[in-house]
């Protein structure tokens, strides 16, 4: 018994050396607070509401996945962003040559700066994209494809800035 309990000490030990890692997999760095700037519309393609719905979703994120508080502003880790790119493009042509899917693309360009490790803070794009038929309306499947997009832009930036991996 002794001995399992000199072998948790030392493990935890070794393990508190190797910097401020959490059993989530994530480096916080040591930050307590986190803050997201509302992601800038920088084409005329995106509307108002994928701006807010992006990030709203990169917040709940963050609240829900890591041990950080949320602030307004100035948080010791920082995120700000701009919808850079958002396009409909055709993805997949039919043997008569006419579209039968196309997909939409979001860019995000984004800021992360961490005031506790400068060194981790970048400037980056991440695009993703989500295809759909081509013989729907964009409108219609509009907020299906968001979801799908938000999702994957959410979790490439939370991996980037926080993951460990």
């Amino acid at each position: 018994m002794r001995l399992l309990l000199v072998i948790f000490i030392a493990t935890s030990l070794a393990w508190s050396g190797c910097g401020v890692y959490s059993f989530t997999g994530i480096d916080t760095s040591g930050a307590e607070s986190v803050s997201v700037e509302f992601f800038r519309m920088q084409t005329p393609m995106a509307s108002q509401d994928f701006a807010t719905q992006i990030t709203e979703k990169l917040k709940d994120q963050l609240q829900q996945q890591s041990p950080l508080s949320l602030v307004d502003q100035k948080g010791d880790l920082n995120y700000a962003g701009a919808i850079i790119d958002y396009r409909v493009n055709t993805a997949a042509v039919q043997s008569n040559e006419t579209a039968s899917y196309n997909r939409l693309s979001v860019t995000i360009k984004l800021s992360y700066t961490n005031s506790i490790e400068k060194d981790k803070s970048f400037d980056k794009s991440f695009t993703e994209y989500a295809d759909f038929d081509s013989s729907l309306d964009l409108l219609s499947v509009e907020q299906v494809l968001w979801d799908e997009i938000m999702e994957k832009l959410v979790q490439s930036i939370y991996n980037d800035s926080l993951g460990n991996w």
